[in-house]
């Protein structure tokens, strides 16, 4: 069996990944998005390029995508219709690319959402500065997101006009869209689950100074034992996505309900793994090869 892993071979997490599928007789190799090349009308259809030895990725069992990293428009489109191509090709791709563009784009996954009836806050989304504007004065307490972006880079909340204005004057002139996030008082905490198939397989407790909890932004964490009640909304939300393995970020209400902030189809999990003595990265790399074995289908998460 040989599956390739698009993303860093230095990175922490695909070292993980490697270490976890050698350790269960796989082959991997790894190859970096931006090294991915295509062609119509000869095989491979899809290989790395800048190596000695091109890999051919659609002769591969299974590819793990870990990481798209950021580029111009016809760069991303391109990697993911790379990741397309591949998928057609009757590649086992995890996470499909149909789920990374649900999950990459804020916008995308609010609407799913809302939807699928899965609480979330009330966001306005729109390239129009007044529209934005606007919005704050409705809402009052905002949180501005880039719309593409994680770890909590480049949020900005806004509780008054003139900084908004000025905020929203710096991201038009970079052309940004205005992803409008209404503020859910959450005492500055949250939770991170992990949902690996159709288990949660691991969940945490992140705890700030600030209304920030990204780990990445300085928050510490406690593993969480999630109520059974919680972990099917995890689920129902992984199904919507169509994930093989998804990290999802949830915020209590003050009536003891949760709100769905945002799914993650590439999640780190470095600072989940430091507070759970499940071994996630072989959790993960058993679902893929069980994938490939047939014991388990990323089909069978369209239910719900």
């Amino acid at each position: 069996m040989r599956i390739a892993i698009i993303g860093n071979s230095r990175g922490w997490h695909t070292g993980k990944l490697v270490a976890a599928l050698s350790g269960m007789g796989v082959e991997t190799v790894c190859v970096p998005a931006q090294q991915m090349r295509a062609i119509i009308g000869a095989r491979p259809r899809v290989a790395s390029c800048g190596t000695i030895v091109p890999v051919p990725l659609d002769e591969c069992d299974a590819v793990v995508v870990r990481s798209i990293p950021g580029g111009s428009l016809e760069q991303i489109i391109f990697r993911v219709d790379l990741l397309h191509r591949l998928e057609d090709a009757g590649v086992k791709v995890i996470n499909t690319p149909g789920c990374i563009e649900k999950t990459v784009d804020k916008f995308y996954t609010s609407f799913l959402f809302e939807d699928h009836g899965i609480p979330t806050p009330r966001t306005v989304v729109t390239e129009n500065f007044d529209e934005a504007m606007a919005a704050v004065r409705l809402m009052g307490d905002v949180i501005a997101k880039p719309l593409f972006g994680s770890l909590g880079v480049g949020m900005v909340r806004l509780t008054d006009e003139d900084t908004a204005h000025r905020v929203f004057s710096a991201w038009r002139t970079c052309q940004y869209v205005y992803y409008l996030q209404e503020f859910i008082p959450h005492d500055n905490w949250d939770i991170r689950a992990l949902v690996v198939g159709d288990r949660v397989v691991a969940a945490m407790r992140r705890m700030a100074d600030g209304w920030k909890t990204n780990i990445n932004c300085g928050a510490t964490a406690a593993s969480m034992k999630l109520s059974a009640k919680v972990e099917q909304l995890c689920l129902r939300i992984a199904a919507i996505v169509n994930a093989a393995y998804l990290g999802i970020d949830l915020l209590a209400d003050a009536k003891g309900g949760f709100y769905a902030i945002e799914a993650n189809s590439a999640p780190g999990w470095k600072g989940l793994q430091e507070v759970t003595d499940v071994d996630i990265a072989t959790e993960i790399a058993d679902y893929v090869v069980g994938c490939v074995k047939g014991r388990v289908t990323a089909a069978s998460l369209e239910q719900g």
